[in-house]
């Protein structure tokens, strides 16, 4: 795992001496195990891996270029199991301190991240679990089966659910009926894969906006302001309004999309990242600022990798 600092990459400079580039912490999570997700906390980093969940101190990963493993959860496998589920989606309730994990075996499994306890575990979906976005006590999930359900959290089973697939004016039968990602308003739901990106009233659940882009697959969609931003498998990164009218189309370095997260202070800047070693950076969210290319550096004396920078 790379991180940067935001500010001396968002203001690079024109005479960034060689030290200035390189990235300024790295560790290796765990040999030869794949990071699913990731989510942060104010005193955790956390990601999702291959049958488990782990934790490291940010102070720890600041202060070390071998940072302790602060904690570890392990997801529920049965003993026949002949593999370990992947841990594709992660979510941080700050309110309740809850974690919410969207695993590979289908199911949704809440802790307690102060205890760490398993608090309960979600069975609705027959396929595995891509996304997961929580407004209050209502949870959404969208699934490899087609379904995107809702959880009331107060109550044991999902209240509703929505198959974007039966839609005609959605559905993509050449892409399938995989949802790739869901994400939810007061009053609207917002969801894609291999259905077109739309817009779902979220007490009637009649599609509102089937939006027309040019992709071959939903990775990643989100409310902001009043606009919904959206990528996957496509050249650019969209911002449309509710009507589907197109806002604004950021170049992607990636032929794919898979991650898009962004922040207002204390700077404001989108990052994207998905399929190849760049990240686009985007300090007005509409238009691509920089691009940073992580390759590897041979030092000659030791022969260890180092990531470095391009700008």
């Amino acid at each position: 795992m790379l991180f940067c600092r935001l500010q001396k990459t968002l203001s690079p400079g024109d005479n960034l001496s060689s030290s200035s580039k390189q990235v300024e912490y790295h560790f290796t999570a765990k040999q030869d195990v794949q990071v699913c997700s990731m989510v942060t906390t104010e005193k955790f980093l956390i990601t999702g891996m291959v049958g488990e969940i782990v934790g490291w101190n940010w102070k720890s990963i600041k202060s070390s270029t071998n940072p302790r493993l602060d904690w570890e959860i392990q997801i529920p496998t049965p003993k026949d199991a002949l593999e370990k589920p992947d841990v594709n989606s992660l979510i941080f309730d700050k309110t309740k301190g809850l974690l919410y994990a969207g695993c590979g075996d289908d199911k949704i499994y809440v802790f307690n991240l102060e205890s760490r306890q398993l608090l309960r575990t979600m069975e609705g979906h027959e396929d595995f679990v891509h996304c997961l976005h929580n407004l209050g006590n209502i949870l959404a999930s969208a699934s490899e089966d087609g379904l995107v359900k809702l959880w009331d959290l107060r109550q044991k089973e999902p209240t509703k659910s929505l198959q974007p697939h039966l839609k005609q004016e959605v559905a993509r039968p050449a892409l399938g009926k995989w949802v790739g990602t869901v994400a939810l308003s007061e009053d609207w739901l917002l969801c894609g894969g291999g259905p077109r990106l739309s817009l779902w009233h979220l007490r009637t659940l009649d599609v509102t906006t089937s939006f027309n882009l040019d992709d071959n697959g939903i990775h990643v969609a989100m409310f902001y302001d009043d606009r919904v931003m959206a990528g996957g498998a496509s050249p650019h990164f969209y911002h449309l309004n509710y009507s589907g009218d197109v806002y604004a189309q950021v170049p992607s370095s990636s032929t794919t999309i898979y991650s898009a997260v962004y922040q207002e202070l204390p700077h404001k800047v989108m990052c994207l990242a998905g399929s190849s070693n760049k990240i686009d950076l985007c300090t007005n969210f509409s238009y691509r600022d920089q691009v940073l290319s992580f390759s590897p550096y041979i030092k000659p004396s030791t022969r260890v990798d180092y990531p470095r920078l391009s700008y």
